[in-house]
């Protein structure tokens, strides 16, 4: 059974009621380091930064619209052998799914490790951020959440929230050991603390923060969410389905692709340390080329575009948690995530597996299934 408390909330900050729990938690939480959204000082970005000293806790923004990574690889990557020291991971839920997929292909740990989720408010596409935010990124981040938790139709009079944002239907942190509420709460006098796990339900005794009810209007402004998020989802995806039902609508989806492997990169869920397209596989030679051109008349340069997508959503879309940076790293605006979360809904829903619900669900094709697709290995007839 979930635990509730309440975090006040003065003069209606809710950045500064977030920061003060981020120093509770070093104070004393037993937590040696803080992972969480941070205001660069050298720039006009917000990017995920490992903190120790509670003085630098001043310029976290968990609420910034700006997501310009997935920190599932960053916890991955601390997580992969002991740190010495309990680190507390503040992360929006398609961090979370994508960090638990990592576990189950031993890419990280969940030992030493504490989850801190937030209702996800969404985000902008990293062009659209820095257009938007200019110079004070703080008071960009105030404007925004002031309008979401308002319920206004937009986030911003002239930006949307990123594709993936919209059309994600995990706005609230379950995966989390401590999750933070905002939907359906009065956000401007507390926040909601959710013990979902024993070690959340540990810490959060220590903290001492006082028992409160989650309101009955949490529970509705949540499912009226993620109903809205799934229409916009099925919509997205019958339009994408159509715009690549064919070989030839496939290409011409991804012309525009220059093998520049971002969204590889990016992807927080692809963890191959080498890469088939960057090996001699693909390192074609200049005869080649012309043999190629001569039989054709004409070849698309680079060349193997369309075969890298499509090996990537063979090897990506069991574990596809939907979280855009695919797209939001794309040089030339390709609607990589529309694809992607395409092909990763008929990969999943086949196997019954829903990327990063839960670390006790082994990934599709992991192990052996007798029962598993009968009617296609002919043992159901």
């Amino acid at each position: 059974m979930t635990t509730t408390a309440q975090m006040k909330v003065k003069d209606q900050d809710l950045l500064t009621a977030l920061r003060d729990f981020a120093g509770k938690l070093l104070d004393k939480g037993d937590i040696g380091a803080i992972l969480a959204p941070w205001c660069l000082p050298m720039k006009n970005m917000v990017m995920p930064t490992l903190l120790t000293d509670p003085d630098q806790l001043i310029n976290i923004d968990p609420l910034s619209p700006a997501f310009p990574m997935n920190s599932a690889k960053v916890v991955s990557r601390l997580t992969r052998k002991p740190s010495g020291s309990k680190i507390a991971a503040l992360l929006r839920p398609c961090e979370i799914r994508a960090f638990r997929e990592l576990v189950k292909l031993k890419q990280g740990t969940v030992e030493d490790l504490v989850i801190i989720g937030i209702d996800c408010l969404g985000a902008f596409s990293n062009r659209d951020y820095i257009n938007w935010a200019e110079k004070n990124v703080e008071a960009a981040t105030e404007k925004f959440y002031t309008r979401v938790l308002a319920a206004k139709n937009t986030a911003a009079d002239d930006v949307a929230l990123a594709a993936a944002c919209q059309s994600c239907e995990f706005p609230v942190a379950e995966g989390a050991d401590i999750s933070i509420g905002l939907f359906g709460v009065d956000t401007t006098s507390m926040l909601l603390l959710e013990a979902r796990t024993d070690q959340g339900q540990t810490l959060l005794d220590k903290l001492a923060y006082p028992e409160a009810e989650a309101p009955a209007s949490r529970t509705k402004a949540v499912k009226e969410l993620v109903a809205e998020r799934i229409a916009a989802r099925d919509i997205m995806l019958t339009e994408t389905r159509k715009a690549t039902n064919s070989l030839e609508k496939l290409t011409g989806y991804l012309a525009s692709c220059v093998n520049c492997y971002n969204c590889r990169v990016a992807c927080p869920v692809c963890y191959c340390r080498e890469c088939v397209f960057v090996t001699d596989v693909f390192d074609h030679d200049a005869i080649t080329y012309m043999r190629w051109a001569e039989k054709k008349g004409a070849v698309k340069m680079p060349t193997d575009t369309v075969l890298y997508h499509i090996t990537r959503m063979v090897h990506m879309s069991t574990a596809c948690v939907g979280c855009g940076q695919c797209s939001n790293a794309c040089p030339n605006d390709i609607p990589l995530l529309e694809l992607f979360r395409s092909a990763a809904q008929g990969t999943q829903s086949a196997f019954g597996y829903e990327a990063g619900r839960s670390l006790d669900e082994k990934p599709p094709m992991s192990e052996f299934r007798e029962e598993e697709f009968e009617d296609v290995v002919g043992l159901g007839s």
